[in-house]
């Protein structure tokens, strides 16, 4: 009976010992998709500033591919130690898992949350070539043109060809998804003018909207973003209920102990907090979210996975 009662007391001292020895090694931040895109900034963002905490080196590792599942995969199946962290996006782990019939891990089970980096909403944009200045224009277009009209997305599965997939059915188009590698590649093939129009989120939209590179036509939220006032919501513009938004956050796999899921969780948060990062990530469109806790992660993505099983279902969207 003793030793019964006596195995959680030296299991909760473990974690606790560990946890005030971590970090002691430098840490892996593997983001699953290709450098340049809003994953990889916020990944070196939080990176610098928690190198600096910690004395240990954070290193940003780019394992794009899959949707999204070979970066979240290899670290779904890494040590449950708190050295190799996944830079999650709403992809692989709140819509694939609606999306494809067979995954090599498991969303639900194989990660444990640990902070939420960022909310952006998307922004639907046109090529400045695409004669469209409203969401009505490009309804029309794509209506003039079926089959013609191309919409490009990071993946299969990603927020962008979900929203795209949403836009089709509520408007009656006959629009191709063209899914690429990322959404950097997606975005430079819309500036390539390969695709007429994408759903790109607002961290890597806003500068080409300024350069004028891209028209942009509506914000994908429910409400308008404060970055730009005067750009209605679909919402506005006639998609009514039209409301998404794209998301990152830290993830560990699963098993790795409570002690330093909650190191981990508050020293990103402090560092998300910083006056000079808080100015960087406003910058890409991203405002601190109110979730703060590693249980308020895990309730937030278990409502995002909900949500987007119900568009999935809806839009009759596709992966395999």
């Amino acid at each position: 009976m003793l030793r019964i009662l006596l195995c959680p007391i030296v299991a909760l001292c473990a974690s606790l010992a560990h946890a005030q020895a971590f970090p002691g090694k430098p840490i892996r931040i593997v983001v699953p998709y290709p450098p340049g895109g809003s994953g990889t900034i916020i990944a070196r963002i939080l990176g610098d500033k928690l190198t600096q905490a910690w004395g240990q080196q954070i290193l940003v590792d780019s394992r794009p591919g899959a949707s999204g599942m070979i970066g979240a995969e290899l670290v779904a199946k890494s040590a449950p130690d708190g050295y190799t962290l996944l830079a999650g996006y709403t992809s692989e782990v709140a819509i694939n898992v609606s999306l494809f019939k067979k995954m090599a891990y498991d969303p639900l089970k194989d990660f444990a949350p640990v902070a939420l980096t960022g909310i952006v909403p998307m922004i639907l944009l046109v090529h400045p070539s695409v004669p469209v200045k409203s969401v009505k224009d490009l309804v029309a277009y794509a209506k003039a043109n079926p089959g013609k009209t191309n919409f490009g997305s990071g993946s299969n599965g990603s927020a962008g060809h979900l929203a795209g997939e949403l836009f089709k059915l509520e408007t009656g188009t006959d629009v191709m998804h063209i899914p690429y590698k990322g959404g950097a590649p997606a975005l430079q093939a819309l500036l390539a003018g390969d695709t007429q129009f994408m759903f790109d989120n607002l961290a890597s939209a806003l500068p080409n909207i300024k350069a004028g590179k891209v028209r942009a036509l509506a914000v994908t939220s429910a409400k308008r973003t404060s970055f730009l006032p005067d750009l209605p919501t679909l919402d506005e513009a006639g998609l009514k209920g039209f409301d998404m938004t794209t998301w990152w956050g830290v993830m560990a796999p699963a098993k790795t102990p409570r002690a330093v899921v909650d190191k981990l969780s508050d020293e990103i948060l402090q560092a998300m907090a910083a006056p000079d990062v808080q100015e960087r990530l406003r910058a890409m469109g991203s405002e601190m979210p109110a979730v703060r806790t590693p249980a308020q992660f895990t309730a937030f993505v278990e409502r995002e996975r909900h949500i987007y099983a119900a568009l999935v279902k809806r839009s009759g969207a596709t992966a395999d």
